[in-house]
């Protein structure tokens, strides 16, 4: 669940982006994941979706770790592009296990800048998803 405002808007880095619609000072809490709001499935729940509507959820959706469940933000939190250095830091405060994960604002954000993350730090398909994102 996005904590900030956000608004989205075409990207330089990859089709449609999240951009600040405030200044976000480093250090703040921006996004967590609310278990109530998020969606939450396991692999075999995904057999279920037709073949366009399985890309599609795969493709806004992020593997965990190490609980192996799909995440689907509920909210604009789904357009987080992808930086190797970005401006949104994940973090685990309970060890990783699954529960309260966050994303903590890496630096001062400014007001129409976009929103990344790296992939790498939270989702267990991110290869897979940056070698199609290259092309």
């Amino acid at each position: 669940m996005l904590l900030v405002k956000t608004k989205i808007g075409p990207s330089k880095i990859h089709g449609i982006g999240l951009f600040a619609d405030e200044f976000i000072p480093k250090g703040k809490l921006m996004w967590r994941v609310e278990h109530d709001f998020d969606l939450e499935f396991e692999a075999s729940q995904l057999v279920n979706l037709s073949a366009p509507s399985r890309a599609q959820f795969l493709k806004y959706s992020y593997r965990h770790p190490k609980t192996g469940k799909y995440v689907l933000p509920f909210d604009d939190a789904r357009f987080f592009n992808h930086a190797d250095h970005p401006n949104i830091n994940s973090v685990y405060p309970n060890g990783n296990n699954g529960e309260c994960d966050v994303g903590i604002a890496a630096q001062d954000i400014m007001a129409g800048e976009e929103l990344t993350c790296n992939y790498r730090e939270f989702d267990a398909d991110s290869v897979v998803k940056l070698e199609f994102e290259a092309g």
